[in-house]
């Protein structure tokens, strides 16, 4: 999924996540926890800069700064994604 998304799912969200941190991480991604926090992935700061700004390119929308920092799993974060997607769609943002 390399276009922005204009309209995603919760599911289609943590899919695309699980993607990048398999990629990342160089594993299956069959063992990535979707509950697992972030900080537990081992990505350095860089690595997770470097993500939210392909998560803002995917999205097609600025995230706010402590969006990994208050929803800190692919689960949560997934889900939360789509809550700002439908705000940003709505003008709310």
């Amino acid at each position: 999924m390399s276009d922005i998304a204009t309209t995603f799912t919760a599911t289609e969200a943590k899919n695309w996540l699980v993607e990048k941190f398999a990629y990342k991480l160089e594993i299956p991604e069959s063992e990535i926890d979707l509950h697992k926090l972030f900080s537990d992935f081992g990505l350095d700061s860089t690595e997770t800069l470097v993500l939210a700004g392909e998560m803002e390119q995917w999205l097609g929308f600025e995230l706010p700064p402590t969006a990994m920092w208050y929803h800190p799993n692919i689960e949560k974060l997934s889900t939360y994604l789509v809550e700002l997607k439908d705000l940003h769609e709505r003008g709310e943002l």
